[in-house]
Formats: structure tokens, sequence, C-alpha cells
């Protein structure tokens, strides 16, 4: 048992140690290209009869896959022993990107008026779950930097950022609302937020007198 954990932890450590050369800003330009390069295959005909649709939901499942990587991070941490921790902000900031356009290509391109788009927010339940997160993003983005974290205090600016959870359940909400009947997808996107957000309400119980483990949980945005 002893040398097994040993083993695990010598692994652990490699690819740790690997990590810690590996630059997180990479993610901005490589979020961008893709974002570009679901634009082009849109402009191109590449996304099939209704393209503009298509890059809406492209661009919805590009961030779903970005929140879900975001949420991973401290889980990885804490059962797997993996140190992610320096990715956390460029994957919330990219998560965030892809958010915005598949806003913009919705009320711009798909909709674009402004008032249909209002309308739309009113009388659509699941856009208006969608319209909730996203807001609820924007102050999360703006203060994703080290400035913020000194005005703020690390504790505020913790619990500031406590919002990714109920964000994170908006949009899995909002994309189980957004299909036609029950599809397995978004199912799964849900099932899986909901797992890793559950996982914070486990350590976030007090064990016996010890006390709430909440810190890890309150750490940004894992």
């Amino acid at each position: 048992m002893l040398r097994r954990r040993a083993g695990r932890m010598s692994v652990t450590d490699t690819i740790n140690k690997a990590l810690r050369r590996l630059p997180a800003w990479p993610i901005y330009p490589a979020s961008l290209a893709y974002a570009l390069w679901l634009w082009w295959l849109g402009l191109t005909g590449g996304l099939g009869a209704e393209p503009i649709r298509a890059l809406e939901r492209a661009e919805g499942r590009a961030a779903l896959y970005l929140l879900v990587a975001g949420l991973a991070i401290t889980p990885l941490r804490r059962y797997l022993g993996l140190n992610l921790l320096k990715f956390r902000r460029a994957i919330g900031l990219a998560f965030f990107f892809f958010v915005l356009l598949h806003l913009v290509t919705w009320a711009v391109l798909d909709v674009q008026r402004l008032d249909r788009v209002w309308a739309d927010i009113v009388k659509r339940p699941y856009i208006t779950i969608g319209m909730v997160g996203f807001v609820l993003l924007i102050p999360l983005a703006v203060t994703s930097n080290n400035w913020s974290v000194r005005k703020l205090g690390a504790a505020a600016w913790r619990r500031l950022h406590q919002l990714t959870y109920v964000a994170a359940i908006l949009g899995g909400t909002h994309y189980v609302m957004l299909v036609k009947g029950w599809q397995p997808r978004p199912l799964v996107f849900m099932a899986i937020i909901a797992v890793l957000l559950a996982m914070r309400v486990i350590w976030a119980r007090p064990r016996g007198r010890a006390g709430p483990l909440a810190a890890a949980a309150g750490q940004g945005r894992g």
C-alpha cells in the first residue's frame, strides 16, 4: 500500500513539475484562435444550413467545457494531487469570453433587434436564466486580476468569486432547457457540474468539532 502510494506521488510530482514549466497565457490565444475558426466555418458554410444557430451552440459548448475544466481544478488537486491552480484564472476568463461571444452571436446575428432581445429575455425562461448567469459573471471577470485581489482583500475576493458556483448551476440549467427533449449531452454536463459543486458542499461540512473544511473550496474559481 505504501509503495503504491509512493509510486503515485512520484508520478504526480513529475506531472506537477512539468506543469510548473508550462505558462498559462497560451490559453488566451488558443481561445481566440478557436473562436475565429468557428466564425470562419460559419462564413464559409462549414457549420451547415443554419450557421448562426450552429455558431451559438458551438460557443456555448466551448464555454461549458471551460466551466467544467475550471470547476475540476480543486478536486484534481485534492484527490489526485495535480496542481493546476496557475491555469484557473486563464480558464475562467476564456470561459467568460465564450459566454460573451455566445450572447453577442445570439443578440446581434440571430435576434438582431434590441426590443426582441429584451422580449426574449423576459418571456423565455431559459434565456432569462442564461442572462442572469452572464450578469453574475461580469464582476468575476472584471476582478480576475491581482490588483482586485489586493484592493478587495483575499477573503472578500474569494467570497465574491463564489458566485461562480451559482453561475455554473444557471449555465447548466440554461443548456438543459435550451435543447428540445431530454438529450444526453446537456444532462451529462449538468450532472458533472452538480457533482463538482456537491464536492464543495461535502468539504464545507464540519467534521466532528474540527470546524468547516472550506478553505480549498473558497479559493477563487476552482
